[in-house]
């Protein structure tokens, strides 16, 4: 069951930024929890300089079945031209949680806005 699940990374330039992609993404049943974690600085090159900014780190839990329209979400949500959007397989977790992340992000549950 560990394999269908994904742990989604994404930035975002503040906090109301990611507030909104991470409720955005809760309640349309794309993740079944996003943590919010301030404080971040992102050293990285883009265009040929290098930039230093402080950032907000969305982790995101969801299932490969609901990875498309998470991405799509965070798309259509995102300020930046190129956001981050990258999924790291999960391989182990606690078998009731990674159920309950199975059970908020499976269509039909979703749109019932459940638990």
């Amino acid at each position: 069951m560990a394999d269908e699940h994904l742990l989604g990374l994404s930035t975002c330039p503040d906090r109301a930024l990611a507030e909104e992609i991470a409720g955005e993404l809760v309640e349309r049943g794309h993740a079944a929890c996003v943590n919010i974690v301030p404080g971040l600085t992102s050293v990285y090159r883009w265009r040929g300089e290098t930039h230093r900014d402080e950032e907000v780190l969305l982790l995101m839990k969801t299932t490969r079945q609901a990875w498309p329209a998470l991405q799509a979400t965070v798309l259509e949500l995102h300020s930046e031209e190129l956001p981050e959007i990258i999924a790291v397989p999960v391989t182990g977790g606690l078998s009731d949680y990674l159920a309950w992340v199975t059970y908020q992000t499976s269509p039909d549950i979703a749109s019932k806005k459940e638990d």
